[in-house]
């Protein structure tokens, strides 16, 4: 794989990540760059390390994991874009919703937004090349994509102020649901 295909897969495989970041930098009173860091890192490492654990997978499962990876995300970001959107509408004068901070909310976040990264890292086997250079380059890409959504929503959330957790909470159903269609219609 050539590093044009490379950085436009991972820019590609970031954009669930950039979106979810978004929604979380808005659903957040406050960011100290610390905070900011951590969610950027969790959801570059998922991304990063999904497509080498695809890889290893290989052909012989890929079968089996195609079959309900796309479930798996979608009842994910489900859940928690469902709970922000009832916590929105119950606390619309102090709206924040889910906690993106919280280490088992961002491995969540984190796995929903990676799932297609499992399947490219099953592709790449399958054609034979090598993981490492490319999982480095999703797991940057991400970062970097991260760290901007989580600044742009913070921005965009003190725009908004109350409808921030139901906005944030649609984009994440939003998410799972083109998911579950990508997967199963198209």
């Amino acid at each position: 794989m050539g590093v044009i295909s490379i950085l436009i897969l991972a820019i590609g495989l970031s954009m669930d990540s950039l979106a979810v970041s978004i929604a979380s930098g808005m659903s957040m009173k406050t960011m100290r760059e610390t905070e900011a860091l951590k969610i950027s890192v969790f959801f570059a490492f998922f991304q990063g390390t999904m497509p080498v654990a695809g890889w290893y997978i290989g052909s012989s499962f890929s079968k089996y994991i195609t079959v309900f990876d796309h479930w798996i995300a979608f009842v994910m970001l489900l859940f928690l874009g469902g709970k922000m959107i009832v916590e929105g509408v119950r606390n619309s004068d102090d709206c924040q919703g889910i906690d993106p901070t919280k280490t088992s909310t961002l491995i969540g976040l984190s796995v929903a937004t990676s799932i297609d990264a499992l399947a490219v890292g099953v592709s790449i086997a399958l054609l034979k090349h090598e993981i490492l250079f490319p999982a480095v380059i999703i797991g940057v890409v991400t970062l970097v994509f991260s760290l901007i959504g989580l600044y742009a929503g913070k921005i965009l959330g003190k725009l908004v102020k109350q409808w921030v957790t139901i906005a944030g909470g649609v984009v994440l159903v939003f998410i799972g649901t083109k998911i579950l269609i990508e997967h199963t219609i198209l």
